[in-house]
């Protein structure tokens, strides 16, 4: 059954109204106060700053003051918003350890009348933060769902990162063990798409050097604190990223890793580390004539290629 839902359409007792026990809500913008117009019940997933302040839309604005409560994921952080414009209405806490129980008073709220806002720390909610359970519990009452689009720090990061945007792949954060983030990326390599990551600042020199390991020499941009005072964006290959980021300090604030999708080139590479890796191991327990026979069979490569190959890595290894 396909479900339709027009925000349009008011339920008896639902009709946009003032908040109960509140004057008319109000917010301040470009100096001057503004009357909100009140708004029908439902759930408002609201797009907020992900650094500057005035990269909020008068919509925004306006739904955040007219709403009933504006759930949160840190109070804190989106009382500094609402205070910044003016914007009186209660903040109720809701984060990604909020369990059912809390949901239900939310959507209960919402069939009772109200209108409520989700919003995140920052950015857009329910991308790498949490939200999806509301907006699926809410969908599953058949209450309306209105997006507020907005800032998100992956799309604002693709757009400047100067590789492909036709085609884009949101990982958000790889795993933290370098084994596990290594497997991870190997299973994104195939995809034809730049692929967009969050990575944590004390992880990002390991996470880039695994990236250059697994997919070879592709061409990737790091973006950092973007909309913020010190906002920058470096460009260059995994493995010169990788290099730069392992001499210098440790860096700070919000980080965006985009990665380009494969060429002929960069895929010839993976090959090539792959197919070295594999006969590494083979060599261990097989000679070189028989573990290059294993991994041509494994990867499809012609024999003679690979056995070149594993004649050359047991020279190394000899010294």
């Amino acid at each position: 059954m396909v479900q339709v839902i027009d925000n349009r359409t008011r339920r008896p007792g639902q009709e946009g109204r003032p908040a109960p026990g509140r004057g008319p809500a109000t917010f301040t913008a470009f100096g001057l106060a503004a009357e909100a117009q009140p708004i029908a019940a439902g759930l408002y997933v609201v797009a907020t700053p992900i650094g500057n302040l005035g990269d909020i839309s008068l919509r925004a604005l306006q739904i955040l003051a007219a709403a009933d409560a504006v759930l949160a994921e840190d109070t804190r952080v989106t009382r500094t918003l609402l205070a910044h414009y003016g914007i009186t209405t209660p903040l109720v806490s809701y984060h990604e350890h909020s369990n059912e129980a809390v949901r239900e008073r939310m959507i209960h709220r919402i069939r009772e009348g109200q209108a409520l806002a989700l919003v995140s720390d920052a950015g857009t909610p329910l991308v790498s933060d949490p939200g999806y359970r509301l907006v699926e519990a809410a969908i599953a009452e058949g209450l309306p769902v209105v997006p507020l689009p907005g800032a998100s720090a992956a799309l604002a990061a693709l757009v400047v990162s100067g590789l492909p945007t036709d085609r884009f792949f949101f990982e958000g954060f790889l795993p933290a063990r370098s084994a596990a983030r290594k497997t991870r990326l190997a299973e994104l390599a195939d995809i034809p798409g730049t692929l967009v990551l969050y990575e944590a600042p004390h992880r990002l020199a390991e996470s880039l050097a695994d990236a250059a390991a697994v997919l070879g020499p592709r061409a990737a941009t790091v973006a950092r604190e973007l909309t913020k005072l010190y906002e920058t964006v470096r460009r260059g290959t995994l493995a010169e990223l990788a290099a730069a980021y392992a001499e210098e300090p440790q860096p700070k604030g919000e980080i965006v890793l985009l990665i380009a999708p494969a060429t002929a080139e960069t895929r010839e590479a993976e090959t090539r580390a792959t197919m070295d890796d594999k006969l590494r191991e083979a060599m261990k327990q097989h000679s070189v004539k028989d573990a290059a026979a294993l991994v041509a069979g494994e990867t499809g490569l012609p024999k003679r290629d690979v056995y070149a190959r594993a004649l050359a890595l047991s020279k190394e290894a000899l010294g």
